[in-house]
């Protein structure tokens, strides 16, 4: 059993484990809790005035019961002993008319966390309403202040912070908070039909880690002010190099082709591919749910299995797949700790801190030897096709010219397929961790862009 150190906690898992026992006693064969109180805080703010403020508050708990091989899954925001008792029949009755699943169950006891791991996620701070209007305000001025920027489409400043309790009929029962702070502005450059758009933003676990305020709103002045005069390119194959602002998503993309349920259920392009070379030589992918502060930190799974380091692409090689036990039973596996879950459904495989891990070239060096390409700053769409891997997406950025950045382009396509993609894939060294999926600047070989 974790160790459970503030009273309000105790009573949470005290109520989870009641709902469970209750639950057996009513016929389930096993059954599991969740509980997530959520408070949320934000202010916005636009040309000198605040325009809003808002805070939320939100208590949610979800009961699944299985009995036999059928399962069925139930939620509440109503936690009252009045509320509870017909919940539990609801899910009872829906859990015996569901349809078989022979691979629902709860994970093998073997595999849940014994203790909760300190991963100094809640910085115990609850700002106010005044210190996030001054610090979107702040953001906003030094943007406004570059010169170039016309007007602004507003900035923001928020706060939030999430409990997660968990407990099961297999024997566990644990609990873990986590705050997050974050602020960002968007503004606009340029007059009439000419006119640009660019944002930037910080994010953090603590607010201690914030990055400052007017640095970031100056970063968003001048990448609105450069993207002035963007243009079109004539369509040809070029190499295409992704800002680390956009290259996390082709790590996302990786990550929903090697998730168990894609693999299950044959949906994946890279369905067939464990073991084998799907990145380039010297490629590493990471998910590591232990890294301190992380944004996608967390000591055990939504299932209750110990979170763990994982190693997804080893030197270039595919090392294993995203599993939660459904999933892992599926595929004759055993389950690696990435179930997650919310109130009212049943556990499903996800990243927690994904990262590419850098090489050893600098974003200069990676760009020098390119005649002519595109770096994306921006991609536009969802254009993916996760079980053939075909990619298509709209993307900004500027044209690279013997090594260097030109001028600004705007409105055209990147097309390609994501296994030539990943084959072709090199990186720089300049990898920073600002959220739960993390990149550094990548370059790819031979790609399509469509312009004019």
């Amino acid at each position: 059993m974790t160790s459970l150190p503030k009273t309000e906690t105790v009573d949470r898992t005290e109520l989870l484990q009641s709902l469970i026992a209750k639950a057996l006693k009513a016929g389930a064969s096993a059954a599991d809790a969740v509980m997530v109180e959520s408070t949320s805080f934000g202010a916005s703010y636009r040309l000198g005035k605040v325009e809003d403020i808002e805070r939320s508050e939100t208590q949610d708990l979800g009961l699944r019961v299985i009995i036999g091989q059928k399962q069925a899954v139930v939620s509440t925001t109503d936690i009252s002993d009045r509320a509870l008792a017909p919940l539990l029949e609801r899910v009872i009755a829906m859990a015996k008319v569901a349809p078989e699943d022979r691979f629902c169950g709860l994970a093998d006891p073997a595999l849940l966390a014994t203790s909760v791991a300190e991963l100094d996620l809640d910085d115990g701070t609850d700002p106010s309403a005044d210190s996030l209007v001054a610090l979107a305000a702040e953001t906003e001025d030094a943007a406004l202040a570059v010169q170039g920027v016309t007007n602004s489409g507003g900035a923001g400043a928020s706060f939030g912070r999430a409990s997660i309790s968990l407990a099961t009929s297999g024997g566990f029962s644990g609990h873990y908070s986590g705050t997050s702070h974050s602020f960002s502005v968007s503004v606009l450059a340029g007059e009439g039909t000419a006119m640009e758009r660019d944002y930037d933003y910080s994010s953090a676990r603590h607010r201690s880690e914030l990055e400052d305020a007017a640095q970031i709103g100056r970063q968003a002045g001048e990448k609105a002010v450069r993207r002035l005069g963007a243009r079109k390119v004539k369509s040809g194959q070029v190499p295409l190099v992704y800002d680390p602002r956009v290259s996390g998503g082709l790590v996302g993309h990786f990550a929903g082709a090697i998730s168990g349920a894609a693999v299950a259920r044959g949906t994946s392009f890279l369905k067939n591919s464990m073991d084998q070379m799907v990145f380039a030589p010297g490629i590493t992918i990471t998910d590591d749910p232990t890294r301190k502060r992380g944004r996608g930190s967390k000591p055990f799974d939504g299932e209750g299995v110990t979170a763990q380091p994982l190693t997804l692409i080893d030197d270039g090689r595919l090392a294993t797949w995203l599993l939660d036990t459904s999933t892992a039973k599926q595929l004759g596996l055993a389950s690696n700790g990435r179930a997650a879950r919310g109130t009212g459904s049943t556990p499903s495989p996800s990243t927690t801190n994904l990262t590419l891990l850098p090489g050893t070239l600098s974003p200069e060096e990676l760009i020098a030897d390119i005649k002519s390409g595109f770096y994306i700053t921006e991609m536009i769409g969802m254009g993916v096709n996760g079980v053939t891997g075909d990619y298509s997406r709209g993307a900004s950025g500027f044209w690279i010219e013997n090594g260097e950045l030109t001028f600004p382009v705007s409105e055209v396509t990147v097309a390609g397929n994501l296994k030539t993609m990943f084959a072709e894939m090199s990186v720089a060294n300049d990898l920073i961790y600002r959220a739960a999926t993390n990149a550094p600047t990548v370059r790819i070989e031979g790609m399509t862009v469509a312009g004019t």
